[in-house]
């Protein structure tokens, strides 16, 4: 059995707003050895076409991901919550090996465990290239 990840469901303003920090946080670290450590072991996701199943397949898709989004940097926020899930805005700013930018716009849907675990996440995401003098994420 895990420990709790805090804060619990069900979320109240303050603590779905806790959460949503603490992810935004995780992420912009790039490591995927941690931010693995937020989702169940058997945690489903869909992220744009690519579904991804269990603990271990998130830390591998986020390590080609962040092998690919150079420079990445993420913001995140609280769109709605109720009980154990919560809709998240966001968006993130990354270059690819050549230097070209991109912003990248989504809504993510999460659903938690009852220890505090993300059991579910839904993504859809859509990407555009920016000049770098375009950057907001700096």
């Amino acid at each position: 059995m895990e420990n709790k990840r805090y804060p619990l469901p069900p979320f109240n303003m303050e603590t779905a707003l806790q959460k949503v920090q603490a992810a935004e946080d995780a992420w912009n670290t790039k490591d995927p050895e941690k931010v693995c450590l937020a989702y169940t072991i058997d945690t489903e996701w869909r992220n744009r076409t690519e579904f991804i199943n269990g603990r271990e397949e998130v830390k591998q898709f986020l390590t080609r991901k962040w092998a690919k989004e150079l420079d990445y940097k993420l913001k995140k926020e609280l769109w709605g919550f109720r009980e154990n899930r919560m809709a998240v805005r966001f968006e993130y700013e990354w270059r690819d090996a050549s230097g070209q930018w991109f912003r990248g716009y989504g809504n993510e849907l999460w659903e938690f465990d009852e220890n505090g675990y993300m059991q579910k996440r839904f993504a859809s995401i859509n990407d555009m290239a920016i000049e770098e003098s375009d950057r907001k994420l700096i």
